[in-house]
Protein backbone atom coordinates (compact mmCIF):
# COMPACT_ATOMS: atom_id res chain seq x y z
CA UNK A 1 0.00 0.00 0.00
CA UNK A 2 1.16 3.54 -0.80
CA UNK A 3 0.13 6.41 1.45
CA UNK A 4 1.11 10.06 1.93
CA UNK A 5 1.36 11.24 5.53
CA UNK A 6 1.78 14.91 6.50
CA UNK A 7 3.78 15.52 9.67
CA UNK A 8 3.00 18.63 11.73
CA UNK A 9 5.65 18.56 14.49
CA UNK A 10 4.61 21.94 15.89
CA UNK A 11 6.17 23.34 19.04
CA UNK A 12 7.92 22.22 22.21
CA UNK A 13 8.33 18.45 22.40
CA UNK A 14 6.25 18.02 19.26
CA UNK A 15 9.20 17.45 16.91
CA UNK A 16 10.74 14.94 19.33
CA UNK A 17 7.68 12.73 19.74
CA UNK A 18 6.58 12.90 16.11
CA UNK A 19 10.08 11.85 15.11
CA UNK A 20 9.70 8.63 17.09
CA UNK A 21 6.20 7.98 15.69
CA UNK A 22 7.57 8.41 12.18
CA UNK A 23 10.34 5.93 12.92
CA UNK A 24 7.74 3.41 14.10
CA UNK A 25 5.64 3.93 10.96
CA UNK A 26 8.72 3.49 8.78
CA UNK A 27 9.55 0.25 10.60
CA UNK A 28 5.98 -1.00 10.10
CA UNK A 29 6.10 -0.13 6.41
CA UNK A 30 9.38 -1.98 5.95
CA UNK A 31 8.11 -5.10 7.72
CA UNK A 32 4.75 -5.14 5.96
CA UNK A 33 5.74 -4.10 2.45
CA UNK A 34 3.98 -0.73 2.46
CA UNK A 35 5.29 2.57 1.13
CA UNK A 36 4.66 5.64 3.29
CA UNK A 37 5.71 9.05 2.03
CA UNK A 38 6.22 11.83 4.59
CA UNK A 39 5.96 15.59 4.18
CA UNK A 40 6.63 18.06 7.02
CA UNK A 41 4.63 21.29 7.32
CA UNK A 42 4.28 24.16 9.81
CA UNK A 43 1.56 24.71 12.42
CA UNK A 44 1.24 26.60 15.69
CA UNK A 45 3.83 28.90 17.21
CA UNK A 46 6.62 28.07 14.79
CA UNK A 47 4.24 28.80 11.92
CA UNK A 48 3.45 32.21 13.43
CA UNK A 49 7.17 32.95 13.74
CA UNK A 50 7.93 31.97 10.16
CA UNK A 51 4.78 33.05 8.31
CA UNK A 52 2.64 35.10 10.71
CA UNK A 53 -0.14 32.51 10.45
CA UNK A 54 -0.70 29.57 12.85
CA UNK A 55 -2.04 27.55 9.90
CA UNK A 56 -0.39 28.60 6.63
CA UNK A 57 -2.29 27.93 3.42
CA UNK A 58 0.46 25.56 2.27
CA UNK A 59 -0.04 23.43 5.38
CA UNK A 60 -3.79 23.12 4.91
CA UNK A 61 -3.38 22.34 1.21
CA UNK A 62 -0.83 19.60 1.91
CA UNK A 63 -3.09 18.06 4.54
CA UNK A 64 -6.09 18.04 2.20
CA UNK A 65 -4.04 16.15 -0.37
CA UNK A 66 -2.68 13.57 2.08
CA UNK A 67 -4.08 10.26 3.31
CA UNK A 68 -3.51 11.19 6.95
CA UNK A 69 -1.98 13.84 9.21
CA UNK A 70 0.18 13.26 12.31
CA UNK A 71 0.54 16.23 14.66
CA UNK A 72 2.83 16.79 17.66
CA UNK A 73 1.79 19.75 19.82
CA UNK A 74 1.36 23.52 19.58
CA UNK A 75 1.89 26.49 21.86
CA UNK A 76 4.23 27.60 24.60
CA UNK A 77 5.14 30.59 26.81
CA UNK A 78 6.57 32.49 23.86
CA UNK A 79 3.09 32.88 22.37
CA UNK A 80 1.03 33.12 25.56
CA UNK A 81 0.21 36.83 25.41
CA UNK A 82 -3.61 36.90 25.79
CA UNK A 83 -3.70 40.14 23.79
CA UNK A 84 -1.80 38.68 20.85
CA UNK A 85 -3.50 39.05 17.48
CA UNK A 86 -3.17 35.35 16.82
CA UNK A 87 -2.27 32.35 18.96
CA UNK A 88 -0.92 28.86 18.13
CA UNK A 89 -4.14 27.18 19.26
CA UNK A 90 -5.99 28.96 16.46
CA UNK A 91 -4.09 26.73 14.09
CA UNK A 92 -5.62 23.63 15.68
CA UNK A 93 -9.15 25.00 15.49
CA UNK A 94 -8.60 26.07 11.89
CA UNK A 95 -7.22 22.75 10.68
CA UNK A 96 -10.07 20.79 12.27
CA UNK A 97 -12.56 23.08 10.59
CA UNK A 98 -10.62 23.15 7.30
CA UNK A 99 -10.46 19.36 7.06
CA UNK A 100 -14.06 18.86 8.22
CA UNK A 101 -13.01 16.88 11.28
CA UNK A 102 -15.90 16.82 13.70
CA UNK A 103 -15.19 13.83 15.96
CA UNK A 104 -12.24 13.48 18.32
CA UNK A 105 -11.72 9.89 19.51
CA UNK A 106 -9.71 9.41 22.70
CA UNK A 107 -9.24 5.84 23.90
CA UNK A 108 -8.26 5.52 27.56
CA UNK A 109 -6.79 2.23 28.67
CA UNK A 110 -4.83 1.28 31.75
CA UNK A 111 -1.80 -0.98 31.49
CA UNK A 112 -1.20 -3.48 34.32
CA UNK A 113 2.47 -2.46 34.49
CA UNK A 114 1.53 1.19 35.06
CA UNK A 115 -1.19 0.80 37.67
CA UNK A 116 1.10 2.24 40.33
CA UNK A 117 1.76 5.33 38.19
CA UNK A 118 -1.84 6.47 38.63
CA UNK A 119 -2.77 8.45 41.76
CA UNK A 120 -6.02 6.47 41.94
CA UNK A 121 -6.47 3.21 43.80
CA UNK A 122 -5.51 0.17 41.75
CA UNK A 123 -8.85 -1.57 42.30
CA UNK A 124 -10.68 1.39 40.74
CA UNK A 125 -8.71 1.53 37.50
CA UNK A 126 -7.73 -2.09 36.93
CA UNK A 127 -8.88 -3.15 33.46
CA UNK A 128 -10.19 0.29 32.53
CA UNK A 129 -10.91 0.52 28.80
CA UNK A 130 -13.12 3.37 27.57
CA UNK A 131 -13.49 5.45 24.44
CA UNK A 132 -14.41 9.13 24.62
CA UNK A 133 -15.83 11.05 21.65
CA UNK A 134 -15.61 14.84 21.71
CA UNK A 135 -17.43 16.99 19.16
CA UNK A 136 -14.89 19.29 17.51
CA UNK A 137 -16.48 21.92 15.30
CA UNK A 138 -19.25 23.46 17.39
CA UNK A 139 -19.86 24.78 20.87
CA UNK A 140 -18.16 27.62 22.71
CA UNK A 141 -14.92 27.36 20.77
CA UNK A 142 -16.65 28.29 17.51
CA UNK A 143 -19.52 30.49 18.71
CA UNK A 144 -19.59 34.27 18.49
CA UNK A 145 -17.19 36.02 20.85
CA UNK A 146 -16.95 39.69 21.66
CA UNK A 147 -16.16 42.16 24.39
CA UNK A 148 -17.56 45.62 25.00
CA UNK A 149 -17.02 48.43 27.44
CA UNK A 150 -20.20 49.40 29.27
CA UNK A 151 -20.96 51.95 31.97
CA UNK A 152 -20.65 49.05 34.44
CA UNK A 153 -17.30 47.89 33.13
CA UNK A 154 -16.03 45.38 30.59
CA UNK A 155 -18.59 42.87 29.31
CA UNK A 156 -17.52 39.68 27.52
CA UNK A 157 -19.67 37.17 25.65
CA UNK A 158 -19.03 33.63 24.40
CA UNK A 159 -21.89 31.83 22.67
CA UNK A 160 -22.42 28.07 22.68
CA UNK A 161 -23.89 27.13 19.33
CA UNK A 162 -24.92 23.78 17.87
CA UNK A 163 -27.19 22.55 15.11
CA UNK A 164 -29.09 19.30 15.32
CA UNK A 165 -27.11 18.05 12.31
CA UNK A 166 -23.79 18.59 14.11
CA UNK A 167 -25.07 16.73 17.14
CA UNK A 168 -26.58 13.85 15.21
CA UNK A 169 -23.49 13.00 13.18
CA UNK A 170 -21.18 12.56 16.17
CA UNK A 171 -23.82 10.77 18.23
CA UNK A 172 -24.46 8.37 15.36
CA UNK A 173 -20.73 7.67 15.13
CA UNK A 174 -20.63 7.03 18.87
CA UNK A 175 -23.45 4.49 18.62
CA UNK A 176 -21.68 2.78 15.71
CA UNK A 177 -18.43 2.50 17.66
CA UNK A 178 -20.26 1.24 20.74
CA UNK A 179 -21.72 -1.54 18.60
CA UNK A 180 -18.17 -2.82 18.05
CA UNK A 181 -17.31 -2.69 21.75
CA UNK A 182 -19.40 -3.50 24.85
CA UNK A 183 -22.61 -1.95 23.47
CA UNK A 184 -23.00 0.80 26.05
CA UNK A 185 -23.09 4.54 25.34
CA UNK A 186 -23.02 7.38 27.86
CA UNK A 187 -24.10 10.77 26.49
CA UNK A 188 -22.87 13.67 28.62
CA UNK A 189 -24.60 17.05 28.79
CA UNK A 190 -25.88 19.78 31.14
CA UNK A 191 -29.53 19.46 30.21
CA UNK A 192 -30.73 20.78 33.57
CA UNK A 193 -29.31 24.22 32.69
CA UNK A 194 -28.39 24.63 29.02
CA UNK A 195 -30.78 24.71 26.07
CA UNK A 196 -28.05 23.35 23.81
CA UNK A 197 -27.76 20.34 26.11
CA UNK A 198 -31.50 19.77 26.08
CA UNK A 199 -31.38 19.59 22.27
CA UNK A 200 -28.30 17.34 22.54
CA UNK A 201 -30.25 14.92 24.74
CA UNK A 202 -33.29 15.08 22.46
CA UNK A 203 -31.26 14.28 19.33
CA UNK A 204 -29.33 11.49 21.08
CA UNK A 205 -32.54 9.84 22.25
CA UNK A 206 -33.93 10.01 18.71
CA UNK A 207 -30.80 8.42 17.18
CA UNK A 208 -30.91 5.66 19.82
CA UNK A 209 -34.01 4.26 18.14
CA UNK A 210 -31.76 3.15 15.25
CA UNK A 211 -29.52 1.24 17.65
CA UNK A 212 -31.81 -0.94 19.78
CA UNK A 213 -28.87 -3.21 20.68
CA UNK A 214 -27.01 -0.35 22.41
CA UNK A 215 -27.74 0.63 26.01
CA UNK A 216 -27.95 4.43 26.25
CA UNK A 217 -27.60 6.46 29.42
CA UNK A 218 -27.62 10.24 29.87
CA UNK A 219 -25.29 11.80 32.44
CA UNK A 220 -24.85 15.38 33.61
CA UNK A 221 -21.29 16.59 33.09
CA UNK A 222 -20.57 17.50 36.71
CA UNK A 223 -21.59 14.12 38.09
CA UNK A 224 -19.77 12.46 35.18
CA UNK A 225 -16.54 14.19 36.21
CA UNK A 226 -16.87 12.63 39.64
CA UNK A 227 -17.84 9.20 38.32
CA UNK A 228 -14.91 9.17 35.92
CA UNK A 229 -12.45 8.96 38.80
CA UNK A 230 -14.57 6.91 41.20
CA UNK A 231 -15.95 4.28 38.81
CA UNK A 232 -14.21 4.51 35.42
CA UNK A 233 -14.96 0.88 34.63
CA UNK A 234 -18.66 1.75 34.49
CA UNK A 235 -18.06 3.50 31.14
CA UNK A 236 -17.61 2.01 27.68
CA UNK A 237 -18.16 4.70 24.99
CA UNK A 238 -18.75 8.32 26.02
CA UNK A 239 -19.89 11.16 23.77
CA UNK A 240 -20.18 14.85 24.54
CA UNK A 241 -19.87 18.38 23.18
CA UNK A 242 -16.68 20.30 22.54
CA UNK A 243 -15.74 21.97 25.84
CA UNK A 244 -17.05 19.18 28.08
CA UNK A 245 -15.05 16.70 26.03
CA UNK A 246 -11.92 18.82 26.22
CA UNK A 247 -12.06 18.86 30.01
CA UNK A 248 -13.22 15.29 30.64
CA UNK A 249 -10.73 13.69 28.27
CA UNK A 250 -7.85 15.42 30.06
CA UNK A 251 -9.30 14.31 33.39
CA UNK A 252 -9.37 10.74 32.07
CA UNK A 253 -5.62 10.94 31.49
CA UNK A 254 -5.08 10.55 35.23
CA UNK A 255 -6.35 6.97 34.93
CA UNK A 256 -3.24 6.00 32.94
CA UNK A 257 -0.84 7.85 35.21
CA UNK A 258 0.51 10.18 32.51
CA UNK A 259 -0.73 12.50 29.78
CA UNK A 260 2.07 11.11 27.66
CA UNK A 261 0.25 7.79 27.24
CA UNK A 262 -2.93 8.89 25.49
CA UNK A 263 -3.47 9.07 21.71
CA UNK A 264 -6.31 10.66 19.77
CA UNK A 265 -7.86 10.70 16.33
CA UNK A 266 -9.90 13.49 14.77
CA UNK A 267 -12.16 12.19 12.02
CA UNK A 268 -14.69 13.48 9.51
CA UNK A 269 -16.88 11.95 6.84
CA UNK A 270 -14.09 10.36 4.77
CA UNK A 271 -10.91 8.48 5.67
CA UNK A 272 -8.67 11.53 6.11
CA UNK A 273 -7.89 12.01 9.79
CA UNK A 274 -5.69 14.07 12.09
CA UNK A 275 -3.83 12.10 14.77
CA UNK A 276 -2.09 13.55 17.81
CA UNK A 277 -1.23 12.81 21.44
CA UNK A 278 -3.46 14.61 23.91
CA UNK A 279 -0.56 16.19 25.80
CA UNK A 280 0.63 19.72 25.19
CA UNK A 281 3.95 21.07 24.00
CA UNK A 282 5.62 20.68 27.44
CA UNK A 283 8.06 23.57 26.91
CA UNK A 284 9.73 22.88 30.26
CA UNK A 285 11.22 19.63 28.94
CA UNK A 286 11.49 20.47 25.24
CA UNK A 287 14.87 19.69 23.74
CA UNK A 288 15.94 17.47 26.63
CA UNK A 289 15.05 14.18 24.97
CA UNK A 290 12.96 12.93 27.89
CA UNK A 291 9.40 13.35 26.58
CA UNK A 292 7.22 10.25 26.47
CA UNK A 293 6.47 9.40 22.80
CA UNK A 294 3.95 6.62 23.50
CA UNK A 295 0.89 8.84 23.05
CA UNK A 296 2.15 9.85 19.61
CA UNK A 297 3.16 6.30 18.70
CA UNK A 298 -0.30 5.04 19.65
CA UNK A 299 -1.77 7.91 17.61
CA UNK A 300 0.20 6.52 14.66
CA UNK A 301 -1.48 3.16 15.31
CA UNK A 302 -4.87 4.88 15.15
CA UNK A 303 -3.77 6.50 11.87
CA UNK A 304 -3.09 3.07 10.38
CA UNK A 305 -6.44 1.75 11.58
CA UNK A 306 -8.83 4.60 10.76
CA UNK A 307 -7.27 6.33 7.73
CA UNK A 308 -5.36 3.53 6.00
CA UNK A 309 -7.45 0.52 7.01
CA UNK A 310 -4.39 -1.38 8.24
CA UNK A 311 -5.82 -3.08 11.33
CA UNK A 312 -3.14 -5.77 11.55
CA UNK A 313 -0.33 -3.21 11.45
CA UNK A 314 -2.10 -0.94 13.96
CA UNK A 315 -2.50 -3.84 16.37
CA UNK A 316 1.17 -4.73 15.98
CA UNK A 317 2.16 -1.26 17.24
CA UNK A 318 -0.18 -1.53 20.20
CA UNK A 319 1.22 -4.95 21.12
CA UNK A 320 4.76 -3.61 20.79
CA UNK A 321 3.93 -0.79 23.22
CA UNK A 322 2.51 -3.33 25.67
CA UNK A 323 5.63 -5.48 25.32
CA UNK A 324 7.95 -2.51 25.83
CA UNK A 325 6.14 -1.52 29.02
CA UNK A 326 6.07 -5.12 30.22
CA UNK A 327 9.84 -5.28 29.77
CA UNK A 328 10.25 -2.33 32.13
CA UNK A 329 10.79 0.47 29.60
CA UNK A 330 9.92 3.74 31.35
CA UNK A 331 10.35 7.38 30.52
CA UNK A 332 10.66 9.84 33.39
CA UNK A 333 6.94 10.63 33.52
CA UNK A 334 6.19 6.93 34.08
CA UNK A 335 8.32 6.76 37.20
CA UNK A 336 11.51 5.62 35.52
CA UNK A 337 13.65 7.43 38.07
CA UNK A 338 17.37 6.84 37.64
CA UNK A 339 16.60 4.12 35.08
CA UNK A 340 14.36 6.30 32.92
CA UNK A 341 15.03 6.00 29.20
CA UNK A 342 15.02 8.79 26.65
CA UNK A 343 12.41 9.69 24.06
CA UNK A 344 14.38 7.87 21.39
CA UNK A 345 15.05 5.01 23.78
CA UNK A 346 11.32 4.41 24.17
CA UNK A 347 10.87 4.60 20.42
CA UNK A 348 13.58 2.00 19.94
CA UNK A 349 12.04 -0.20 22.64
CA UNK A 350 8.76 -0.23 20.71
CA UNK A 351 10.36 -0.77 17.29
CA UNK A 352 12.42 -3.72 18.55
CA UNK A 353 9.21 -5.45 19.63
CA UNK A 354 7.22 -5.03 16.44
CA UNK A 355 6.00 -8.38 15.13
Amino acid sequence: MKAQIVLLPGDGVGPEVTGQARAVLEAVAKRSGHEFGFETQLIGGIAIDETGDPLPAATLSACKNANAVLLGAVGGPKWDDPNAKTRPEKGLLAIRKGLGLYANLRPVRTYPELIDASPLKAERIQGCDLLMLRELTGGLYFGKQYREQTDRGLRVVDTLEYTDVEIERIVRLAFTLARGRRKKLTSIDKANVLESSRVWRQVTTKVAADFPDITLEHQLVDSCAMRLVTAPNSFDVMVTENMFGDILSDEAAVLTGSLGMLPSASLGEGTLGLYEPIHGSAPDIAGRGIANPIGTILSAAMLLRHSLGLEKEAASIERAVEAALASGARTADLGGGDKAISTSGMGEAVISRLA
